[in-house]
């Protein structure tokens, strides 16, 4: 096998970990500030444009010991040659994980099968450089002879989410073209976003792998019907590319073999953002913005590669997480970015996390008897301040969260910077020190209304601190969860690249959906026939 198959409850390690937990789990963070005048400094890495704090957690330097221990122990160095060398690690497909290839210098080697891929990768990215030029400067027009103004991404899953979350990320550094992105087979979606649009100058890019997947593909030709309707066949041609490897059905579809974007099958779904299924990305924000978007991922890809484990962002953040998931029994971690630009950030990553290591099975075919992914959810602060924090300050469950914070705006407004990151460093503070019954009471409290306003503390925060919210920085900060994935996979013995899960429900819906269009009964439970009927019925 091309990676390790170490349980690691059976490891030295983890049984240092338990004992250890069971020592200092009731600690409290603040008194680990007080016991060390040098704790920030010990707990923090500063590499590049990244200052990230990690003191303000659960841990101790000995926790810091064990969990690196761990990593050595389920052979994290070996999994990231592995990895990096191209061998099949997503075994359950048969497939090497490469989208770190996407990103590399030219230079490069990366081998699938013994074949250097990297001139594969530059000549695919050579035509996006090309299409992006001519759809931006207007050289590219439509079948009435006028330029493009809109731009319609039709895909779902890591066809939608990423290049739609990196759109919105870089809105400050968009050109004039407006961008849609159609995902859900919601007929309601796609018709709201017709609306928005005129026929002679919209470019539409649907994206899928197989070209098969059924609600992209009922998405495109509901958008191909509302075209035609002011176009002939031959203008399809003009109007529609795509992302794809079925060369047969995308020109059946009526597009152009040479406007078709090769895709790889050793680049999953939920990290292919990064090769022409970022093509609109790069038509968003201009190729060289999305060149540096690849040039940062790519940083943060030598950093992970090259870095001793202690001084590794993604591996110090993947042991964290591994700490408050299977000791502390943290079922979910909350991602706070301080920026609106983030809003979809916690979205994004809730495919990327929870369809990687949402498990039960080992690497070994065994089922597992400890916690593998996490929940992740969260919004952008200050909004999220005023919805979920209650719960996190004063709430009965312990959540973990990563604050991301940016020290320079955008538009260089420092009155509201000053504003945005007071309330970024006060609440990481909040969580840390909490309100005890003598300060309550030293406010002058009603007696009666005191427990309500005491906050315990020791809630875990990770301070995510970069520079500014540019293309190459925004590229680091998802190549950094993208490797703390890989690290948390490798350390609970599974396979993060498939997502099996994902298909017994598309199966059931096709023989359904034969229910509502035919004669067809299928066996179903007496709840689920129920509310077919009711729909059959009400529709």
């Amino acid at each position: 096998m091309a990676l390790p198959t170490i349980n690691p409850t059976t490891t030295n390690a983890w049984k240092k970990l338990q004992d250890h937990f069971n020592k200092v789990s009731n600690n409290h963070i603040k008194d680990l500030f007080a016991n060390d005048a040098e704790r920030a400094n010990k707990f923090t890495i500063n590499w590049d444009d990244f200052y990230v704090d990690f003191s303000k957690n659960r841990i101790t330097e000995d926790t810091l010991k064990y969990l690196l221990e761990l990593a050595d122990e389920v052979k994290l160095k070996d999994a990231i040659k592995s990895q990096f060398s191209g061998e099949i690690i997503n075994e359950t497909e048969g497939r090497a994980v490469l989208h770190t290839a996407l990103r590399a210098p030219k230079d490069a080697n990366f081998k699938v099968d013994g074949v250097n891929v990297m001139p594969e990768i530059y000549a695919v990215k050579q035509k996006i450089e090309a299409f992006t030029n001519q759809v931006v400067n207007g050289e590219l027009k439509g079948f009435t002879g006028k330029a493009f103004t809109d731009v319609v991404n039709i895909g779902i899953g890591g066809s939608d989410l990423g290049p739609a979350m990196v759109v919105d990320a870089l809105q400050y550094y968009k050109n004039q073209l407006t961008t849609h992105f159609v995902s859900n087979i919601d007929g309601d979606h796609v018709n709201e976003v017709i609306k928005k649009l005129n026929p002679e100058t919209t470019l539409f890019v649907i994206v899928s792998k197989t070209f098969t997947t059924q609600e992209t593909l009922s998405n495109a030709n509901t958008l191909k019907a509302w075209f035609l309707k002011s176009a002939n066949e031959d203008a399809i041609a003009k109007h529609f590319v795509a992302v794809s490897t079925n060369i047969k059905n995308v020109t059946a579809f009526g597009i152009a073999e040479n406007n078709v974007f090769p895709m790889w099958d050793w680049v999953g779904g939920r990290f292919s953002l990064w090769s022409a299924v970022g093509l609109t990305i790069s038509l968003a924000v201009g190729y060289k913005n999305f060149d540096s978007l690849l040039q940062g991922a790519n940083k943060m890809d030598e950093h992970f590669k090259n870095e001793d484990f202690k001084t590794n962002i993604p591996v110090v953040l993947a042991l964290i997480s591994v700490w408050y998931n299977n000791f502390f029994k943290a079922e979910s971690e909350a991602i706070i970015p301080y920026s609106q630009y983030l809003n979809q950030f916690a979205t994004y990553l809730q495919q990327g996390i929870m369809e990687s290591n949402g498990k039960s099975v080992d690497r070994n075919g065994n089922p597992i008897n400890y916690q593998t992914g996490t929940i992740i959810w969260g919004e952008p602060g200050t909004n999220s301040q005023h919805a979920f924090f209650q719960l996190i300050h004063q709430g009965t469950k312990l959540i973990p969260a990563d604050f991301i914070g940016f020290t320079q705006s955008l538009h260089g407004n420092k009155d509201h910077q000053d504003k945005l990151m007071s309330n970024f460093l006060a609440q990481t503070e909040a969580l840390l020190n909490g309100k005890t019954e003598a300060e309550v009471v030293a406010e002058g409290t009603e007696t009666k209304i005191v427990p309500f306003k005491i906050f315990d503390g020791n809630k875990p925060t990770n301070t995510i601190f970069i520079n500014k919210l540019t293309p190459e920085s925004l590229g680091k900060l998802i190549a950094m969860y993208e490797h703390k994935i890989f690290v948390q996979g490798i350390i609970w013995n599974i396979f993060s690249y498939d997502q099996f899960g994902v298909e017994l429900g598309k199966q059931l819906a096709s023989k359904i959906l034969q229910e509502f269009n035919s004669a067809t009964v299928n066996k179903h439970d007496s709840s689920t026939q129920n509310l077919l009927n009711h729909y059959k019925k009400m529709s």
